[in-house]
């Protein structure tokens, strides 16, 4: 089985852009899904789910140029976990969806 992640969502802020060494780009973004669903005595359940999704290279660049806080796109990626020390020595741990194609939806 391939890991592939695909969403469909709304963008939770203006992204953020990381020049590196080299010219080389990452964008980190979050990305809002909604569930709607209805429970067995009729009651209209809600749901929202924030994913980190991270892109680098072209598609960092057209993040940079065309996404900005609220628009609606399409992300294909990978499912990630990694690990960091805090500045407090704490072990954090990220899950993540590094994404490899984008769809910009809407207007």
């Amino acid at each position: 089985m391939k890991n592939s992640v695909q969403l469909i969502g709304h963008v939770g802020q203006d992204p953020e852009i990381k020049n590196l060494e080299g010219g080389k780009k990452l964008a980190n973004i979050t990305l809002a899904t909604n569930e709607v669903y209805y429970r067995d005595n009729g009651d209209k359940v809600e749901k929202t789910e924030w994913h980190r999704i991270s892109a680098w290279g072209k598609t960092a660049e057209i993040i940079e140029r065309f996404v900005t806080k609220g628009k609606e796109i399409a992300i294909e990626g990978k499912l990630t976990h990694r690990s960091y020390e805090d500045k407090d020595g704490n072990k954090r741990f990220v899950t993540e969806v590094v994404a490899n194609e984008l769809l910009l939806l809407g207007k």
